[in-house]
């Protein structure tokens, strides 16, 4: 498998995935673009990825989750960096999505949500620290009414 171009397609559906999210009218049909041709793209690309690499010679360890150089061993292949990878972008973008839904609902403004999300591409759990910060008080709000 080519991995490098497995590579640039996953940076090339997530990034999409993205703009759609920041830049267009949000609406069933974006997030529906967004769910399935983004993040459920990339959640197959990383499915037949990953069932690649258990069904190869090598196989996969699961027990190398346990310690650090377990972890390094898996990520020390252009396979298991494009796997993780993916793993990466398939997860920031769905928190991402979930992110501008919640954002939505809550009517917060886009420039708000402009920098948790560009967090969230770029630090998913920062991002989503932050997202969870700045929505306790809309939420409270919105809950009451």
């Amino acid at each position: 498998m080519d991995w490098g171009f497995v590579f640039t397609v996953i940076n090339i559906i997530a990034m999409i995935g993205w703009v759609l999210l920041a830049f267009t009218p949000r609406g069933p049909k974006i997030h529906a673009l967004v769910f399935y041709l983004g993040i459920g793209l990339l959640a197959g690309i990383y499915s037949v990825g990953l069932v690649s690499l258990v069904a190869s010679e090598g196989g996969l360890d699961f027990g190398a989750f346990g310690s650090i150089e377990g972890i390094r061993g898996l990520f020390g292949t252009d396979a298991g960096i494009v796997i993780g990878w993916t793993h990466y972008l398939a997860f920031d973008l769905f928190v991402g999505q979930w992110i501008a839904r919640d954002a939505d609902i809550k009517k917060i403004s886009r420039l708000v949500q402009l920098p948790v999300l560009f967090l969230t591409l770029m630090a998913g759990p920062l991002g989503l620290f932050l997202w969870m910060i700045i929505r306790e008080p809309a939420a409270r709000k919105v809950a009451r009414g």
